[in-house]
């Protein structure tokens, strides 16, 4: 079979987490698929070593760079079908929640969630306008789909009306690298970024959909209320409507204790977490949250969400909040610093937990889409 595969994710030192869910699946695979034939589509230059992981791939790029509303319909609308035709594909996999509406080549499209449908105004006015009019469009002309949670998948049935029976349910993975810190690496992280303190740790964008300003709020609340001095770190690039979280930071009494880490790299990353007193994640949506199971692996317990997919992935690994409620957060904040107990009990849970979501089942996934077209 000729497998083609939209790999314009694949961006060495800036990867996100579309990004490494191509990676590791298309990895997994190739592998498990040596007698097909891939053709990686990049819509940039790329790195010919690091993403060629089995002999049995060719590798293009496509212009224009696909970065922008206007510019995506002009590749996936128009290169990738050229290209597709060219190359006499079999099948078009696309992991990122788009797919060619021209293109006539079968295809699985995974679809990470529809938070546009939730929160529109929380998406800037172009890429929203895209959304709305392309993605009923792309779900009902896929043959399969690939979800990344159980969640994601009745939340498509309902608001698109789309057979169950040509979805699969998948995961995402981890990172490598990510295991709990050892005492050293606990001092010396704290050291470098707390001042020798405790803290707690958000792990993502800032946007209004992550939620960040009741969680400063939360913390105000909980440090206001007498609660140990842990700082607050938020690592994570500044995505878009970050206004009113700067000013609600700015705004705080503990503001200095509260620091916001840009970007994290991914050497930085796993140390980070593992050092921390525990990571916050209070989302008001999510169609997976990697952060839980990276978490998971570090041995750090987990504050998270009682919505969306966020239980899922969470399991009794996760001491559950309203992220819509400040004092639920803060009332967080004072349980898992104080309650040693609590904190063992959510460790433990995540030794299992974690073991439900791999690389292989989300592969899996895709698999299964494949053989439902095929």
């Amino acid at each position: 079979m000729r497998i083609a595969v939209n790999t314009r994710f694949l961006l060495p030192d800036r990867m996100e987490g579309i990004g490494y869910y191509t990676q590791e699946v298309c990895r997994e695979l190739v592998r498990r698929r040596p007698d097909d034939e891939f053709l990686f589509l990049f819509d940039r230059k790329f790195d010919q070593g690091k993403y060629m992981f089995g002999t049995n791939i060719e590798a293009m790029s496509l212009a224009p760079p696909a970065r922008d509303p206007i510019l995506w319909t002009a590749w996936f609308e128009y290169a990738v079908p050229k290209a597709l035709k060219k190359w006499k594909a079999d099948l078009f996999f696309s992991p990122d929640g788009y797919c060619s509406l021209r293109a006539k080549t079968p295809t699985v499209m995974v679809t990470h969630d529809i938070a546009h449908v939730h929160y529109p105004k929380q998406i800037p006015y172009r890429a929203r306008r895209y959304y709305q009019r392309n993605v009923p469009r792309f779900l009902h002309r896929a043959e399969s789909i690939v979800t990344v949670s159980e969640f994601v998948k009745e939340d498509i049935r309902q608001h698109f009306g789309i057979d169950p029976n040509r979805m699969f349910v998948g995961c995402n993975g981890i990172k490598p690298g990510f295991r709990p810190a050892t005492a050293e690496e606990r001092l010396t992280t704290r050291s470098e970024f707390s001042d020798g303190e405790a803290y707690f740790f958000y792990l993502g964008a800032v946007h209004p959909r992550k939620n960040i300003e009741r969680l400063i709020q939360a913390y105000d609340r909980y440090r206001a209320k007498g609660g140990r001095p842990y700082k607050l770190l938020l690592g994570g690039r500044l995505a878009w409507q970050t206004d009113a979280t700067r000013n609600i930071h700015a705004g705080s009494a503990f503001r200095e204790d509260i620091r916001f880490l840009g970007y994290v790299d991914s050497k930085d990353l796993p140390r980070l977490l593992g050092s921390a007193h525990a990571l916050v994640y209070p989302s008001l949506s999510e169609g997976f949250g990697v952060p839980l199971l990276e978490a998971m692996y570090c041995e750090v317990p987990v504050i998270t969400s009682n919505t969306t997919s966020l239980p899922e992935v969470a399991g009794d690994a996760g001491l559950l909040i309203d992220p819509e409620s400040t004092d639920a957060i803060a009332n967080a904040l004072r349980l898992i610093s104080e309650d040693g107990t609590l904190v063992a009990r959510l460790v433990a849970a995540g030794r299992e937990q974690k073991e439900k979501f791999t690389w292989a089942r989300a592969t899996d996934a895709v698999e299964a889409g494949i053989r439902y077209i095929i």
